[in-house]
């Protein structure tokens, strides 16, 4: 026997079980992410360049330590970096933070630093980096 149905109403259609996304689902997901990312991705950046101005500080008054250490030792100032890796002051030369390679700017000076230093040479060293930093200043005249 067949079933009747009433002209003009209409049969549900058959449950299914959907298993994946909808589109407007992946839309509200992919623009939550979109936000996250807008907002984490600057304070990211951020942490990055303060931790490299953080290490290009230490490195300087690391080397500059050494510079001082080394006159005052030896009654002359070194005439490069490599004299204070020679000499054991320091055990390599680090890199710069901001250039990511070894190339510091030293400052030669015909100032002596000690009353018993008899040879000027290297007084300073600065990043050789033109770039400005955080605070507004070059990093090169740090």
């Amino acid at each position: 026997m067949a079933k009747h149905t009433v002209p003009g109403k209409r049969k549900p259609p058959p449950r299914r079980n959907f298993l994946g996304f909808t589109l407007i689902e992946l839309m509200i997901v992919l623009s939550i992410i979109a936000i996250l990312l807008a907002v984490t991705i600057p304070t990211y950046s951020h942490s990055i360049v303060a931790a490299r101005e953080r290490a290009l500080r230490a490195d300087l008054t690391q080397l500059r330590n050494a510079i001082w250490r080394f006159t005052f030792d030896k009654q002359k100032a070194p005439q490069s970096l490599d004299d204070l890796k020679v000499a054991g002051y320091i055990d390599k030369i680090p890199d710069d933070p901001m250039t990511h390679e070894p190339n510091w700017e030293v400052v030669q000076d015909e100032v002596l630093l000690s009353i018993d230093q008899q040879e000027p040479g290297v007084t300073d060293v600065h990043s050789a980096s033109s770039n400005t930093a955080s605070d507004g200043t070059a990093y090169n005249t740090w």
